[in-house]
């Protein structure tokens, strides 16, 4: 059997023919997971909120506001949202114009539409209970497949192998050092090879923290990732208008006029906005009046 030798910056470890594991590679992964551990011990976020608890409905609440937003912010918004919302039931019976006023600070206000669309299934046709399998979940809407595998890991303790963008950095930096245009595809098989199938959980929370400590303490691994795409400023977007009106409506109704003297859009830049919200659901007009749908 032929023995191909890889070299990272960790020294050398070997992988054999056809994929096969050699005791050079399984120690490698074994240094893997201890290094990664060590990291939790050091700088993990153990005081999450979602993390205190085994509730499905709460940590997939969480998993829902923290796509494509920070920590910082979601911890602003979890406390109060859940307060108010408590169970699916509750979400599920709500005003969209309250939800997205509960949901205010978090950006991508169609994840709070999801969200109430999501607990009105539960609610309604699952009795209240979080499905705790990935191709359940995943049906539900607002959820891909990171959030699902999340969902079913943090919840329900499923050792189900899944990415995300803190995730990725980890394996882009231990595994890949120095290559770019690294596909998930290629990081997937050492997720599925290190999990840690009796505590899918803590070793999740562990990759995730370690991944945020190198997204902040070096260039960040991300980088190298073929689907890495360098997100459009925030300021004067098409995201920013849209948060500001949504967050205007779901105080009170108003004209086109209004809107454009609170915005200070062109009118032609307002109308396709306001079309667009139109269009996905989050808004209506009567009587020449905008207000959340």
């Amino acid at each position: 059997m032929r023995i191909e030798v890889v070299k990272d910056y960790h020294g050398e470890y070997s992988m054999g023919a056809m994929g096969v594991r050699t005791a050079s590679s399984e120690k490698r992964d074994a240094i893997f997971r201890r290094r990664v551990r060590s990291q939790y011990r050091v700088r993990g976020r153990h005081d999450l909120p979602w993390r205190l608890t085994g509730d499905p409905w709460l940590i997939l609440v969480s998993e829902m506001m923290l796509q494509q937003t920070q920590v910082p912010r979601v911890l602003a918004v979890f406390g109060p949202f859940i307060e108010r919302f408590p169970r699916p039931g509750k979400l599920a019976g709500a005003p969209l114009r309250e939800v997205l006023a509960a949901w205010s600070g978090l950006g991508y206000n169609r994840r709070a539409k999801y969200l109430r669309e999501t607990a009105k299934i539960v609610a309604r046709d699952l009795g209240g209970r979080i499905p705790p399998e990935p191709g359940e979940l995943i049906r539900l809407p607002g959820i891909g497949p990171a959030s699902a595998g999340a969902i079913a890991a943090f919840a329900f303790g499923r050792p189900v192998p899944f990415i995300e963008t803190n995730i990725r950095a980890v394996y882009l930096h231990e595994y890949f050092p120095g290559r770019t245009g690294v596909r998930d595809d290629e990081i997937m098989p050492h997720i599925e090879r290190t999990l840690d199938r009796r505590d899918p959980r803590a070793w999740y929370y562990a990759l995730m923290d370690y991944g945020a400590y190198l997204k902040r303490s070096a260039e960040n691994p991300s980088r190298r990732s073929a689907h890495h795409a360098r997100q459009a400023p925030f300021e004067g977007s098409a995201r920013q208008a849209r948060g500001l009106i949504i967050r205007a409506l779901a105080e009170r109704p108003l004209t086109g006029r209004g809107l454009a003297r609170l915005s200070g859009l062109s009118a032609v830049r307002l109308g396709a906005i306001l079309s667009a919200l139109e269009e996905g659901g989050m808004i209506r007009e009567t009587r020449g009046r905008y207000r959340i749908a």
